[in-house]
């Protein structure tokens, strides 16, 4: 069945044209160089010549990985049963995009997983050069590298060099995060996916280290969400004050003032974003934060987390509108 998911991805891009080729190619190819790479994590501790310092993550992730199973009903499965060792910092690097005077991204689509709102690369420099067409073409651009993907229960996603040095919470939250796509995952709604899968990182994670008697972790965990939180919500209003004014009969220089305007606002309070106002940038933090209060509410509603995933496969099953106007929903 996986071999068949493979050609059948190679099968479909020979009819989108050379570009879509040469991506489905890098796309089919990077994955399976990272598969071929990884080893079950039982034969790197049993290596004498794997260093202690990996072996200690190893039996951490171990550790994750059974509590994902065993107490957060996430799939029990091999995923994250394996390790492998990469010759880089991240695995793939997404290349958001934007028109100019919106703050919806771009769509990307594809077979078997519908569209979402960016374009992985497994090199860097491919990337690069995609989102450099991209600008030539008029858009806003941000290119991001990324740790770790799922790929929804297709394969057994391995543990990767470019995660396993975490921090014990980080790796909880990202191990979590990617089982969670494997759990529910909806065609054509990044926001919503990206969301969900979120909202169980933190619960995992709250749950882990209060099974584990780790206060002060917890209490820099809460603290640390918090401060995203602010910036998820800050970078909410500031795309509905841009998409009000992207709306409005004005000259494209009014325009373009407003989203200068919003964007010093916005780096006033956070110095580290980008210092060119850039709509693919506030994209990439909102399909990860927008809806993460609602599925929180709907966890506390639900009183348990299977019942919460009961519910949320009920949302992935319904129409868009129903499922926006239920998450929309006011507390």
């Amino acid at each position: 069945m996986r071999l068949g998911w493979v050609l059948a991805a190679a099968a479909a891009s020979l009819v989108m044209g050379c570009q879509s080729l040469a991506y489905y190619t890098q796309a089919i190819g990077g994955h399976l160089k990272v598969l071929a790479r990884a080893r079950p994590v039982a034969d790197w501790l049993a290596d004498p010549s794997t260093p202690p310092e990996l072996k200690e993550r190893l039996e951490t992730a171990r550790r994750i990985r059974e509590f994902a199973s065993n107490d957060l009903k996430l799939p029990e499965n091999s995923s994250y049963l394996a390790y492998a060792e990469l010759d880089r910092s991240y695995v793939v690097w997404n290349v958001f995009a934007a028109p100019e005077f919106s703050v919806e991204p771009r769509k990307e689509c594809f077979p078997f997983t519908g569209c979402v709102s960016y374009r992985g690369f497994y090199s860097e420099e491919e990337a690069r050069r995609h989102a450099a067409r991209l600008r030539e073409a008029g858009y806003d651009v941000y290119v991001g590298g990324v740790p770790a993907y799922s790929t929804l229960g297709w394969f057994d996603d391995p543990l990767l060099s470019t995660f396993i040095r975490y921090s014990d919470v980080q790796l909880a939250r990202l191990v979590f995060h990617e089982l969670a796509h494997q759990l529910v995952y909806v065609r054509d709604d990044t926001t919503f996916n990206e969301s969900f899968a979120v909202a169980v990182e933190e619960e995992g994670v709250k749950r882990w280290l209060e099974s584990r008697g780790r206060s002060g972790e917890l209490a820099a965990f809460h603290s640390a969400q918090a401060r995203k939180r602010e910036l998820a919500e800050r970078v909410t209003r500031t795309r509905e004050r841009l998409a009000a004014a992207y709306r409005m009969d004005l000259p494209r220089e009014a325009k373009l003032e407003h989203k200068r305007g919003e964007w010093e606002r916005l780096r006033a309070s956070y110095p580290a974003l980008p210092p060119e106002p850039n709509n693919a940038f506030l994209a990439s933090i909102a399909v990860y934060t927008e809806l993460v209060p609602a599925f929180e509410r709907l966890l506390a509603e639900s009183g348990s987390l299977e019942r919460f995933y009961v519910e949320v496969r009920k949302l992935a099953k319904a129409g868009r509108a129903d499922r926006d106007l239920t998450l929309a929903r006011k507390p």
